[in-house]
């Protein structure tokens, strides 16, 4: 079995998840994505997909050409491909500085060409990438021919940061030590770990300053804490103890005092800091 995974790039919501494809059935699950979206009445939302090369076959990717869904992935590397790229003098690969998130850049030697993919039916944009410490270029290919080389580059390489959200997963939710494996407990497995990833991923998006924080780190700095809980007439005080990072979190809750638990009795929820480290 297979599991697919479709995150937001700019929040780092997982969206979307599907647990039990069947290998045979790895090419459409692009085409079920979508499918997903068209039952939900929204299909106009996805306009991008920027995609693992496993994620479709490439004659579907003339089906999101032709629905006008512009698509980022990276190509299969044949033994031809490879050679031809070796092959060709120094001259015809550009230099691109791609900026990175601290500012620094990093170099990298691009080939960009026009290839022609049997089965996708015409032709198509594809840069080879290299200069990143892999011994084989990386191949990209997309439909977007607008997008510079740069933000084209940039763009991909933010799909692996779900590949390192799914490492965070692995190490912090156990995903890869599910309880059963009947399909149905893989799924509720599954399905609880992206519940909590996009529990963690919403705490940090309300913490200015913590947004870009891993749901370890957010465990560690706000949640792993003790106190004492005081339950009263008209509300639930829970009295934390001090941390170096409990001010942030007290500040948030701040906003929800007057809210009434209909769970609870219908009591207020009240956090507090405690006297005590």
């Amino acid at each position: 079995m297979l599991s697919v995974l479709a995150q937001d790039p700019d929040t780092g919501i997982i969206a979307y998840s599907e647990t039990g494809i069947r290998h045979e059935k790895q090419d459409e699950v692009v085409l079920e994505f979508l499918d997903f979206y068209r039952i939900k009445g929204k299909p106009d939302n996805v306009k991008y997909l920027v995609f693992d090369s496993k994620f479709t076959a490439y004659e579907n990717l003339r089906k999101l050409e032709d629905a006008q869904i512009k698509f980022i992935t990276i190509r299969r590397r044949g033994k031809n491909i490879v050679e031809g790229l070796e092959d060709l003098p120094t001259t015809a690969w550009k230099k691109t500085r791609v900026m990175t998130a601290d500012g620094k850049g990093r170099e990298v030697k691009t080939y960009e060409e026009k290839v022609y993919i049997k089965d996708y039916g015409k032709p198509i944009r594809q840069i080879a990438i290299t200069g990143h410490g892999k011994l084989k270029p990386a191949l990209i290919i997309t439909n977007d021919a607008d997008i510079d080389l740069e933000s084209l580059i940039r763009k991909y390489s933010r799909r692996w940061l779900i590949e390192k959200g799914i490492s965070e997963q692995i190490e912090v939710f156990h995903l890869n030590r599910v309880s059963s494996s009947m399909v149905i407990k893989v799924d509720f497995d599954l399905t609880m770990t992206v519940l909590a990833h996009n529990l963690y991923r919403l705490l940090a998006m309300n913490l200015q300053g913590y947004s870009q924080n891993t749901a370890e780190t957010l465990f560690e700095k706000f949640l792993c804490n003790s106190g004492e809980i005081d339950i009263r007439e008209d509300e639930i005080q829970v009295k934390m103890k001090k941390k170096r990072n409990l001010p942030a979190l007290l500040s948030e809750m701040e906003k929800f005092r007057d809210m009434r638990m209909p769970w609870m009795d219908n009591k207020k929820l009240v956090f507090l800091g405690a006297s005590t480290t």
